[in-house]
């Protein structure tokens, strides 16, 4: 199960590892937390469409469907509203209702129904940062990892509510954007004489004083680039396909970094780390 935000976050995160479970017989599971109905369109193709501005909840809702099969997961809303990115010195505060201000104890509800229903064994979701600080992406930490305990917990989430408990075994952070793999992929651009889209990148890394996240798990999937870059071509509001997201060739990627990165939160199974599989320690015991 992973665990996401706003529909394109599961294409942009994460999303070669899920295709490559999936043509492995694993059955995946996206939650999205919330319908993106607060996002700005960022493909500047489509900016000014009138349609889309007064429809965007429909057409992130279709725009979903479409990543979902091409992925060849499974998916489920949530349901909660969009907190939206707030900007501005000093920030405005958040759209009353929105995915951010909810109770975090019943919005971890919402995700131990699923949880229960789908019974995974492992889930993903973001750190304690939330990747970066969009408040919706904080949120969806906070209610992964209650949910990851409550779904075991019939006193806190009766049965007769949320389903009968199950116990998930492993938790896992998403970091794939993280330093090395950017340094990496900027480096090999420079050698072969290619402008690098990581430049700027990597200044704002040292002027935000990031801290490096320890990547406990990297897991094997450069044959699926492909289809992670189509779905999240898929979100067509959000990506702009000239854009930067796809300025570094494919091979090079493939050849210079070909795995996508986690960090190990929680374990309820015995691991060596560093692991190359989410399912280490659980295939082992099956």
């Amino acid at each position: 199960m992973a665990v996401h935000a706003h529909p394109d976050d599961e294409s942009s995160k994460g999303a070669a590892t899920m295709a490559k479970y999936v043509s492995e017989g694993v059955d995946v599971l996206v939650v999205t937390c919330t319908g993106g109905e607060r996002g700005d369109i960022l493909n500047p193709k489509l900016q000014g469409d009138t349609y889309i501005q007064e429809h965007i909840h429909e057409v992130r809702k279709k725009e979903m469907d479409e990543a979902r099969e091409i992925l060849g997961v499974k998916q489920e809303w949530l349901g909660f509203v969009d907190s939206g990115l707030p900007e501005g010195d000093p920030l405005p505060p958040l759209p009353e209702g929105c995915f951010a201000l909810e109770d975090v104890d019943k919005a971890s509800g919402a995700l131990v129904r699923q949880i229960r229903a789908f019974r995974p064994q492992v889930i993903t979701t973001y750190d304690e940062n939330g990747g970066y600080p969009h408040p919706d992406h904080i949120m969806t930490h906070k209610i992964s990892m209650v949910a990851f305990d409550g779904a075991a917990d019939a006193e806190k989430y009766p049965e007769s509510e949320f389903g009968p408990v199950f116990q998930p075994q492993k938790l896992y952070y998403n970091q794939g954007f993280n330093r090395p793999r950017t340094e990496a992929l900027h480096q090999a651009m420079l050698d072969r004489g290619l402008e690098s889209p990581y430049g700027e990148w990597l200044k704002r890394w040292d002027e935000f004083e990031r801290v490096e996240r320890t990547l406990t798990t990297h897991v094997p999937c450069a044959d699926f680039y492909e289809i992670r870059d189509k779905a999240l071509i898929a979100h067509a509001t959000q990506i702009d396909p000239d854009g930067g997201w796809f300025r570094v060739p494919m091979e090079l990627q493939k050849e210079v970094w070909p795995t996508e990165e986690y960090e190990l939160a929680k374990s309820l199974v015995d691991t060596s780390l560093p692991e190359d599989d989410l399912f280490a320690g659980i295939r082992d015991n099956a």
